[in-house]
């Protein structure tokens, strides 16, 4: 599992990007992604799955 904070999520449409804590890489993540919901600057697990446009980020839980 890789460890980052939520840099923005829109609710309403259902999207948004995860900034990776080690690399500094931001990642799209969709709401069918989640596990938990998220917030802007929560922290955050997640693993990356290949997209239609680049890597997503998925099973995206809230860290403990």
């Amino acid at each position: 599992m890789k460890e980052g904070t939520v840099k923005f999520f829109n609710e309403t449409k259902g999207f948004g990007f995860v900034k990776e804590t080690s690399s500094g890489q931001e990642y799209f993540v969709h709401v069918s992604g989640l596990v938990d919901q998220i917030r802007e600057n929560d922290s955050i697990t997640f693993e990356l799955k290949e997209g239609k446009k680049g890597l997503n980020a998925v099973n995206v839980r809230v860290a403990n």
